[in-house]
């Protein structure tokens, strides 16, 4: 079994390294599990723990999706909260609506059914996850952080590929592992 993920891995640019240093400055005193920048992605589908018999399909349905689009723009902008006001879960950076990841997404996405994996309860929402909140000690100054970089432009990133990820766990953090990737048309 292998801990699976297909996603579109983002390269950090010094703009975004910035304002991620920033937010996660600002919030050093929190209890906050901040993920790396160099294991920033965009996750299109999560499979979790996945028998390694079913990779080849899980590939090929990568291909084909990546067969039907072409390379776009990500434009990554706005910081934001999932969880609410009070209770927030997750810190992440926006990614503005795109016709070709929606395109992307729902090729991908059906392409996976014609294989058996079941759709996602929950629809699409294209972000990137910058940190997990483990525990708020002021969550006032918290919202007054947010607030501040909610609108703030991020950075921009050609994506010409997506990538099958194994995610390793480890007390450190995850290591992330290319399986196959699939390049755009």
């Amino acid at each position: 079994m292998k801990r699976l993920f297909a996603a579109i891995k983002i390269h950090p640019s010094p703009n975004y390294l910035d304002v991620f240093n920033a937010v996660s400055s600002s919030l050093r005193h929190e209890r906050i599990k901040w993920v790396e920048p160099e294991n920033m992605h965009l996750t299109l589908k999560f499979f979790g723990e996945t028998d390694e018999k079913q990779i080849p399909a899980i590939c090929k349905a990568l291909e084909k999706a990546a067969s039907e689009s072409k390379p776009f723009t990500l434009r990554i902008a706005n910081t934001g909260i999932f969880g609410s006001r009070y209770d927030p879960k997750v810190i992440w950076f926006g990614i503005e609506k795109q016709a070709e990841l929606d395109n992307l997404a729902k090729n991908l996405f059906a392409e996976l059914e014609n294989c058996g994996w079941q759709p996602d309860r929950q629809n699409f929402v294209p972000h990137l996850t910058i940190g997990r909140i483990k525990e708020l000690r002021d969550k006032t100054l918290f919202q007054h952080i947010i607030s501040k970089y909610s609108t703030v432009e991020i950075q921009e990133e050609k994506v010409t590929e997506v990538t099958l990820y194994e995610s390793i766990l480890r007390p450190e953090g995850p290591v992330y592992v290319n399986l196959f990737s699939a390049k755009l048309k």
